[in-house]
């Protein structure tokens, strides 16, 4: 019988001493699996408590929306840290517990005397998660930033915008929940490795390496192999104007452009090799743009996605926090559930077998449950057996040995599957002379073996290895269950449908192997209304509200891509959880993770925001509520963007400081951050005018050292060389048979015990492992291989080229 579980994490214990959204974000990950999460807070309390996404003030009495979604269901206790006794509960505390979660930043906790040696002192199975915005070392560790000014520092916010625009940030703090998502699998792993040897670890997350993974896409090594510059641009078609609002299309292949021509009424267009490669569409987006919007203009949203999808097109109604609660998909899935404040809020983005995800508790009172803590803690302190250091008895690596059948394409998938083999998981990647994965010919160079160059790819899967088995033929399938029998785990990410024309469900997989997990990655789930429509990364941004709060004030534009990697995360955090449901049962289970699901978790915000208090958020190109003035001014020269945060009234001062006397600036309505908001326009032409006359270095050191968050736009093909990434060894040098050596992005966070690179090995080019699987594992003889490969069930070489 499958486990059907809900609270794999039951009895794990973390004390979360984070604030604002990465650390309890990630916490709420733990709880939603049943662990047992103490939320120590400041006299005071988490700053979270009042904060709104619109800066509007928080009802008084009441504790935001937002923080109530992050630590529902968790404990809270007040400890004062500058005071002895306090420390000293904390560090009781920590002899209890499995995980402590902070982001004090670099030395933060040292200075109350609270080092990982000294918290683990009576419990050497702790593990201690820092998250930090560059990483807890390196010549970055505490150089002044903000979410939006780490944007601008990889490379991202430079490509995303209008060519003769100015750039634009991704919107809703997006980098903070990416980062949260990444040190759940920090703290999950480290656990796990904690329970095979007994040695917990301290494990060092930088906010900026999980944005870099999540938002340029392996910009780097695409710079690396292709030269120049990545330009601004925006995709054709994309975020359009309906007759009754926006509607957002993906045509990621050159069939989807065709068939998008045909819908609007134009197959000549379509039709014209000129437009069939995305770079050439942007020489002709008037034209282009104009035929777009002279059909669409003429449909409403719902019939221009119900025509959409019957052409396979990938389409979706951009998203907001408003319109999202009446898709009907939303409400056949129960996608929304109610938070014990009465506020609509997203549930858990995965399902584990059968079982019904634990609903939201209350979120804590500031200090509600000291005497309940400090009851427990005295219990489980007198019966604590004192802790020693023990020799490794296990695998540091949490997932060596565990064998993982890789069916998946693109990059949500692949993304899962590269973190898993980080984590020691033996991936073997199929794929088909037939079909390759799509993501081979993405951004490739173009010369006799370009299905080896993307640099998506390349980054995407290594680590794996792989082989080619013909799917839709009996016996490449007979193959691919053989390998099943050997497998405790089968991922894949086909449209809903694909699997069962292979011949394979749950059911077949589960007599297969009854220890093997299934984990599935539909774009909108294996039911509702959505189940068929095709969808891509940038087609679930805009369905999911990520794209409404990006972009320009009058027109909402695509991340790029951000949701495959945060997928492909929480897709790898559902996985685990699985896998500690088949410790106990010893039956593995089908997990479904929807991509949709996973981007309504980080965009939470706009549906809670919503129905909490009736605010429809939207862009607000650059600008935020935490921060003002805040955006993206120009310098002297040609492209010289500075992005600027001004989060505090001295931080404002110092600024008109540095600027020749001007009436506007110095005027006392700016003092404070009310009158700078509501002035916002104002100042920004000062800015700029003043900006235009300046070096962009010399004024980006100038505003650093004065504790100032500035950031020069760098291009995301010029991130190296990087001091800070350098000094992390956050890019592996690996050496491919016929790409040569070449930058790899690693994790990131640094493990204490293994360091900041885990064992890797280059993408496996199309077939590399055929023979040492198929043969050497599988037990094929040398003439049935041969004969595989004269029917083409296997290879090495894409047939059509």
């Amino acid at each position: 019988m499958e486990n059907s579980s809900n609270r794999p994490l039951e009895g794990v214990r973390i004390i979360d001493l984070s604030s604002d959204i990465a650390g309890p974000y990630s916490s709420k990950l733990f709880v939603d699996a049943g662990a047992t999460v103490i939320k120590v807070e400041p006299p005071g309390g988490d700053k979270l408590r009042a904060w709104r996404a619109s800066g509007k003030p928080v009802p008084e009495g009441e504790d935001g929306a937002l923080f109530q979604f992050l630590n529902a269901s968790k404990a809270s206790i007040v400890l004062d840290l500058e005071q002895q006794v306090d420390r000293e509960t904390l560090k009781k505390m920590a002899g209890t517990a499995d995980l402590i979660i902070e982001d004090f930043g670099p030395g933060g906790l040292q200075t109350f005397g609270l080092s990982y040696d000294e918290l683990k002192r009576d419990n050497p199975a702790l593990s201690l998660i820092s998250i930090s915005p560059w990483g807890l070392t390196g010549p970055w560790a505490n150089r002044p930033c903000t979410e939006f000014t780490q944007q601008c520092a990889t490379g991202s916010t430079s490509f995303r915008g209008l060519p003769d625009g100015m750039p634009v940030a991704a919107g809703g703090r997006l980098g903070e929940w990416i980062c949260g998502s990444f040190a759940a699998i920090a703290a999950i792993s480290a656990w796990l490795s904690a329970r095979s040897t007994g040695r917990g670890q301290h494990v060092d997350v930088s906010a900026f390496e999980s944005m870099i993974l999540c938002l340029v896409l392996y910009h780097d090594l695409n710079g690396y192999w292709h030269g120049g510059l990545q330009p601004r641009s925006i995709e054709i078609p994309s975020i359009e104007k309906a007759k009754d609002g926006w509607i957002g299309f993906c045509t990621i292949t050159g069939q989807q452009w065709v068939d998008f021509c045909s819908l609007i009424g134009q197959p000549e267009v379509g039709s014209d090799e000129k437009y069939l490669m995305i770079g050439e569409r942007y020489q002709h987006s008037e034209f282009l743009k104009g035929i777009i919007e002279q059909w669409t203009s003429k449909h409403t949203v719902e019939e221009i996605v119900q025509l959409a999808s019957l052409m396979r097109i990938p389409v979706a109604p951009v998203g907001n926090g408003k319109n999202l609660l009446d898709v009907d998909h939303m409400q056949e899935r129960d996608v929304f559930w109610k938070n014990a404040a009465g506020f609509s809020q997203p549930r858990p983005p995965y399902r584990l077998g059968q079982a019904t995800a634990l609903p939201p508790g209350a979120a804590p009172a500031l200090d509600q449950h000291r005497e309940s803590i400090m009851a427990e803690l005295e219990q489980l302190t007198a019966t604590r057996k004192p802790g020693e250091s023990p020799e490794a008895v296990g695998e540091l690596l949490p997932l060596k040995g565990l064998r993982v059948v890789d069916l998946t394409a693109f990059l949500a998938g692949p993304f899962a599957t590269s973190v898993l083999a980080d984590l020691g998981a033996d991936v073997i990647k199929v794929e088909s002379v037939q079909r390759p994965d799509g993501m081979r010919f993405a951004g490739a160079v173009q010369n006799e073996r370009l299905w080896e160059w993307s640099p998506v790819f390349a980054g995407a899967n290594r680590g794996k290895r792989g082989i080619t088995l013909r799917l839709d033929n009996e016996e490449g399938i007979a193959l691919l269950k053989n390998l099943i029998e050997t497998a405790d785990v089968v991922i894949e990410n086909f449209s809903v449908r694909v699997l069962a024309q292979f011949g394979l469900t749950w059911d077949s997989i589960h007599a297969l192997n009854p220890k093997t997990i299934l984990l599935r990655m539909p774009a909108f789930g294996l039911d509702g209304p959505w189940r068929d429509h095709t969808g891509f990364a940038m087609t679930v941004e805009q369905a999911s509200g990520l794209a409404w709060v990006t972009g320009y004030k009058d027109m909402p534009v695509v991340v790029r891509g951000a949701c495959d990697p945060v997928g492909g995360v929480h897709a790898v955090f559902a996985l685990l959880l699985a896998l500690e449901n088949r410790r106990s049962s010893g039956e593995g289970q089908l997990v479904e993770v929807p991509l949709i699901e996973t981007a309504l978790n980080i965009a939470a915000e706009q549906v809670i925001e919503y129905s909490a208090y009736g605010e429809l958020l939207g862009t607000n190109e650059n600008r935020s509520s935490y921060a003002a003035p805040q955006g993206i001014y120009r310098c002297r020269g040609e492209e010289q963007f500075l992005a600027l945060a001004i989060t505090n009234d001295e931080q404002w001062r110092v600024l008109c400081s540095l600027i020749p006397q001007n009436a506007l600036l110095v005027d006392d309505k700016l003092a404070t951050a009310a009158g700078r908001h509501q002035w916002h326009d104002e100042i920004d032409e000062q800015l700029n005018q003043w900006m235009a006359t300046q070096d962009i270095n010399a004024l980006e050191t100038k505003l650093l050292d004065l504790g100032i968050a500035a950031q020069v736009l760098i291009n995301s093909h010029n991130l190296m060389p990087n001091e800070q990434l350098i000094h992390r060894e956050f890019f592996y040098t690996l050496e491919h048979i016929y790409t040569g050596k070449a930058r790899y992005p690693g994790l990131p966070f640094n493990y204490s015990l293994l360091g900041s690179q885990l064992p890797t090995t280059p993408p496996p080019v199309l077939g590399q492992n055929n023979d040492q699987i198929l043969g050497g594992e599988l037990h094929l003889s040398e003439q049935e291989i041969r004969e595989l490969r004269d029917k083409a069930i296997i290879g090495e070489r894409p047939i059509f080229m």
